[in-house]
C-alpha cells in the first residue's frame, strides 16, 4: 500500500499539470479587445457578453461592442440575430489583419439598447484604433453600386468626407433609394473597420450599416444626376476640381530599384515602398535615400506619389531574400505583409524569352508553377542592351522587385512578377542537362561523320522550332487580340499601334510605324532616318487611293532578309482590315440615320430628335415647332420625265429648303415627296410661321434639272409643342393635318388653273 501512494501522487500531479495547461477563457470584452496578433496565435478561448451592433446575414460575421471596446466575431449560427441583441459569445481568438473571434456557440440573451455612436472624422478613421465600434460619420455620397451576388443583396457606396473617401456597406434591396442618395449630404451610423493591403498597411476605411435607417439625409442633391445636360466627352475636364489636403510625408530607406522619370523602390527593414516620381537624376541602387511625397492608395496598395528623391550617396547594400514560388505567391499571418515590392531572388527553369517594344520578358517555372521576370527598357536616349540569350531549359536565379498582381486574400495565392534592375540580375545556375541531343550527336559523330552531320542539323532545327513555336504562340495571341479589337470599340489609333508592335516583334525589334493617308503617324518612328535602311509597303484599299503606308527601319549595314517585306505586308493587311472595318461601320451608321438620295436625316433620325426635343422642352418648359412639307405635283414629274429627273428634283428641293433653315434646325425626308423641319429654338408661333413661309417660297424660282425647267411648289403645315400636341406621333399628325388643310385651300385655285392648261397639274416644263 505504501508503494502505491507515490504512484498515485504522481498520477494526480500529471493530471493537475495537464489541467493547468488549459488556458483560462477571457470573460470581458475589454480583455479580448486588448489581445495582439502575436497573442492570438495561441488561440486563446473567450466567453463574454456583448451587444451586437452589426450582423451580416450572408457571412454571419458580426460586430459586438461593450462600453468602449468592440471586436469582430465570425459566427457559425442559425439564430436570427439583429443589431441591438445581447449575446453570449464562446469561441477562440484568431490572428489576421486584426485579431478576431471564431465562434460556433453564440447564445441570444435578449435585446439591449445600442451603444451611443461616437462621431468621428476622416482623420479619426485613418489614425485612431476604433475598429469594429459604432460610429457616426458625415459626408456626401458620390457612388452607389448594388451587389446582387450577395444574399441578401448589398449596396456598396463611396462617401466623400472632409479629408477623403471611405466605403459604405449596406444590406438593401431598394435600388431606387440608392439612386436618390447620389450627391446627398448624409449622416451615417454603423460599425467602423479599416481596409488593409497585402503588406498589412492601412489603405482606407469602411463603415458597415445595418439598414437604411442608419443613413440620415441632411441635404439632398441640388439636382437629379440623370437630368444634368449632356457634356461632350472631350469637354468633361471642365467639371474637374480637386481640393487635396493630403499631408506631405518623408520616408527613409535604401534604393533597391530605379527607373528614371517613373519609379523608385525603397526598402527599410521588413518594409518596402513603391515611390512614383518624375526624378530623372542619376540615383545609385544600394544608396541610402530620402523621399518626400504624398500617400496614395489609388492602386489598392499603399504608395508614395508625386515624390522627390534625395540620394545621400551612402552605401547600404541590401541583400535579396532568397525565396520559393510558394513563399512569394502566398500570404499568412505568420508572414505579415508578404513580399510585395521586396528585393528577392528566386530560381527557376527558363521556358521562353520575348523581347517586346517596352520590355523583355523571361517565363520561368519554379515548383511546377510559372512566373515572369521582366526587364523594362531604359527611357530614351538610353541605349538598349542586347538581350542575353539563355538556353531554354537552363536553371537561372533572377533577382529583382516582387510585384504581386492584386491584393492577396488571406491564405491565398496570386501570380507575381519579378522586376529586374538590369541583365546582371540574371545568374545561370545550371545549364540544360548534359544528356542532350547535341552531346549524343557528338558522341555518335566520333564513330560516324555522317550521323554527326545529321544530328547537328536536327539539333539546330529543333532549337529553331522551339524558339519559333514560342514566337508563333505570342504572335497568335496578339493577332487574336487585334482581331477582337477591330470588331470591338477600341480606338483605331490604338489598334494600328498594336499592329506596329507585332510587326516590330516579327522584325526582331526593328522600329515600325504607319502613316495613315491624310491622318496621323502611329508607331515607333526614329527621330532621324539618315543612317537607316527604310522599307515600306502601301496599305491598299478596295477602291480608290491607298489608305496609308507601313514602314520599317533597319541598320544601313544590315542585309535585306526575305521575311522583312512579308512581315510588312502582314502589317499592311491587318491595318487595311482595321481601317476599312471602321469606315464600313461609319458608313452603315450614316445610312441608318440619313436619307441616301438627299443626304438629309431620315424619318427614324427625325423621330429620335423629336423625342429629345420633347424631353428637353418638358424640363425647361420650352416650346418648339414642327413643319410638315409636301411637294405639289411630284407624281406627275416622275410620270412625265422619269424617276431620274424626279430624284434630281428632290435633291435640289432638299438643298433649297435646307438653305432656308437656321443653324440648329433639322430637315428630314419622311419618304417619297414628304419632308419635315424641326425648329427647336422659337419664341412664339410667328417664328415658325416665318420659316414655313420661307420654305414655301423657295419653290418660286424655276428648277433647272438636266435639260428641263420645272416650276415646283409645296404645301406646308405647322404644329407647335405643347399647344398642338405633346407626343412624338401626335405632333407629326397635327403638322400633317395642317399641311393637308393648306393643300385643300389651294385646291380651288388649282381647279381654275386646270381649265386654263393641263400642264398646271404638274411643274411647268420647258425644253
Amino acid at each position: 500500500m505504501k508503494r502505491l501512494i507515490p504512484a498515485f501522487a504522481a498520477i494526480l500531479g500529471c493530471a493537475s499539470s495537464c489541467w493547468a495547461a488549459v488556458p483560462t477563457p477571457l470573460t470581458t470584452l475589454r480583455a479580448v479587445a486588448n489581445i495582439t496578433n502575436a497573442e492570438a496565435e495561441h488561440y486563446i478561448p473567450v466567453e463574454f457578453e456583448a451587444t451586437v451592433i452589426y450582423f451580416d446575414r450572408d457571412t454571419h460575421d458580426m460586430n459586438v461592442q461593450g462600453d468602449d471596446e468592440a471586436i469582430l466575431v465570425r459566427a457559425a449560427t442559425n439564430a436570427r440575430i439583429a443589431a441591438g441583441d445581447r449575446v453570449l459569445v464562446r469561441g477562440t481568438m484568431q490572428p489576421g489583419f486584426l485579431p478576431y473571434i471564431v465562434s460556433n456557440n453564440v447564445t441570444l440573451i435578449g435585446h439591449n439598447t445600442l451603444p451611443r455612436p461616437v462621431p468621428v472624422t476622416f482623420d479619426d478613421l485613418m489614425r485612431k484604433k476604433i475598429d469594429y465600434s459604432r460610429v457616426t460619420v458625415h459626408g456626401v455620397i458620390r457612388a452607389t453600386d448594388l451587389i446582387t451576388s450577395a444574399s441578401p443583396p448589398k449596396a456598396r457606396m463611396q462617401l466623400l468626407m472632409d479629408g477623403g473617401y471611405i466605403d459604405l456597406e449596406l444590406e438593401t434591396r431598394n435600388i431606387d433609394t440608392l439612386g436618390n442618395l447620389l450627391d446627398a449630404e448624409v449622416e451615417v451610423t454603423g460599425a467602423a473597420t479599416r481596409i488593409f493591403d497585402s503588406k498589412m498597411q492601412q489603405i482606407g476605411a469602411k463603415v458597415k450599416v445595418s439598414s437604411l435607417a442608419g443613413i440620415k439625409i441632411l441635404k439632398r442633391a441640388a439636382e437629379n444626376p440623370w437630368s444634368l445636360p449632356v457634356t461632350p466627352m472631350g469637354e468633361i475636364i471642365t467639371g474637374y476640381h480637386v481640393r487635396d489636403l493630403t499631408s506631405r510625408l518623408r520616408v527613409h530607406g535604401t534604393i533597391t530599384y530605379y527607373q528614371p522619370g517613373s519609379v523608385v523602390v525603397l526598402e527599410n527593414g521588413t518594409r518596402s515602398l513603391w515611390v512614383s516620381t518624375q526624378t530623372a537624376e542619376p540615383l545609385q541602387i544600394g544608396d541610402v535615400a530620402d523621399a518626400t511625397g504624398f500617400p496614395d492608395t489609388s492602386l489598392t496598395r499603399l504608395t508614395l506619389a508625386h515624390a522627390e528623391i534625395r540620394d545621400s550617396h551612402v552605401r547600404s547594400q541590401i541583400l535579396p531574400k532568397l525565396a520559393t514560388w510558394s513563399q512569394l505567391a502566398s500570404w499568412s499571418h505568420n508572414q505579415p505583409g508578404g513580399h510585395q515590392y521586396d528585393l528577392v531572388s528566386i530560381e527557376g527553369r527558363i521556358v521562353t524569352e520575348v523581347r517586346e517594344a517596352m520590355q523583355d520578358e523571361y517565363v520561368l517555372v519554379a515548383d511546377g508553377r510559372e512566373f515572369t521576370a521582366i526587364y523594362r527598357h531604359p527611357p530614351p536616349p538610353g541605349s538598349l542592351p542586347s538581350m542575353p540569350q539563355i538556353p531554354l531549359g537552363a536553371t537561372i536565379r533572377v533577382t529583382g522587385i516582387c510585384l504581386i498582381e492584386d491584393s492577396v486574400p488571406v491564405n491565398g495565392e496570386v501570380p507575381f512578377d519579378i522586376l529586374m534592375r538590369s541583365f546582371d540580375d540574371i545568374q545561370v545556375v545550371a545549364r540544360p542537362p548534359w544528356l542532350s541531343v547535341r552531346n549524343l550527336v557528338v558522341v555518335v559523330g566520333l564513330l560516324l561523320a555522317a550521323v554527326l552531320a545529321i544530328g547537328i542539323r536536327s539539333w539546330i532545327l529543333e532549337r529553331r522550332v522551339r524558339m519559333q513555336t514560342a514566337a508563333v504562340a505570342y504572335l497568335e495571341r496578339r493577332r487574336r487580340r487585334i482581331l477582337e479589337d477591330i470588331n470591338g470599340s477600341r480606338p483605331l489609333a490604338e489598334i494600328i499601334e498594336q499592329i506596329t508592335e507585332v510587326v516590330s516583334f516579327r522584325l526582331r525589334g526593328a522600329p515600325c510605324w504607319c502613316e495613315i493617308a491624310d491622318g496621323a503617324r502611329l508607331g515607333n518612328r526614329p527621330p532621324s532616318l539618315s543612317a537607316l535602311r527604310v522599307i515600306q509597303n502601301e496599305i491598299p484599299a478596295r477602291s480608290g487611293g491607298a489608305l496609308g503606308t507601313f514602314y520599317a527601319a533597319f541598320d544601313s549595314a544590315s542585309k535585306p532578309i526575305a521575311d522583312q517585306p512579308e512581315a510588312l505586308a502582314m502589317g499592311a493587311s491587318a491595318a487595311k482590315l482595321a481601317v476599312e472595318t471602321r469606315r464600313l461601320y461609319s458608313d452603315l451608321l450614316h445610312r441608318s440615320e440619313y436619307d441616301l438620295l438627299t443626304n438629309i436625316q431620315n424619318r427614324f433620325s427625325l423621330e429620335r430628335s423629336l423625342d429629345d426635343f420633347i424631353q428637353t422642352a418638358r424640363q425647361t418648359a420650352g416650346i418648339f415647332g414642327l413643319i410638315y412639307i409636301d411637294l405639289d405635283g411630284f407624281k406627275q414629274v416622275n410620270d412625265r420625265y422619269g424617276h431620274h429627273v424626279g430624284d434630281l428634283y428632290l435633291q435640289e428641293a432638299a438643298q433649297r429648303m435646307k438653305r432656308q433653315l437656321r443653324p440648329g434646325d433639322i430637315l428630314a425626308r419622311l419618304g417619297g415627296d414628304e419632308f419635315a423641319a424641326l425648329v427647336p429654338v422659337v419664341r412664339s408661333g410667328s417664328d415658325v410661321e416665318e420659316i414655313a413661309l420661307r420654305l414655301e417660297r423657295c419653290f418660286d424660282e424655276v428648277f433647272a434639272v438636266q435639260d428641263y425647267a420645272l416650276q415646283g411648289s409645296a404645301s406646308v403645315g405647322i404644329a407647335l409643342y405643347p399647344t398642338d400636341a405633346t407626343t412624338n406621333h401626335a405632333l407629326l399628325r397635327a403638322a400633317d393635318t395642317a399641311m393637308y388643310d393648306a393643300k385643300n385651300a389651294k385646291k380651288t385655285t388649282r381647279e381654275m388653273r386646270d381649265l386654263l392648261s393641263d400642264s398646271d397639274l404638274m411643274p411647268e416644263c420647258r425644253t
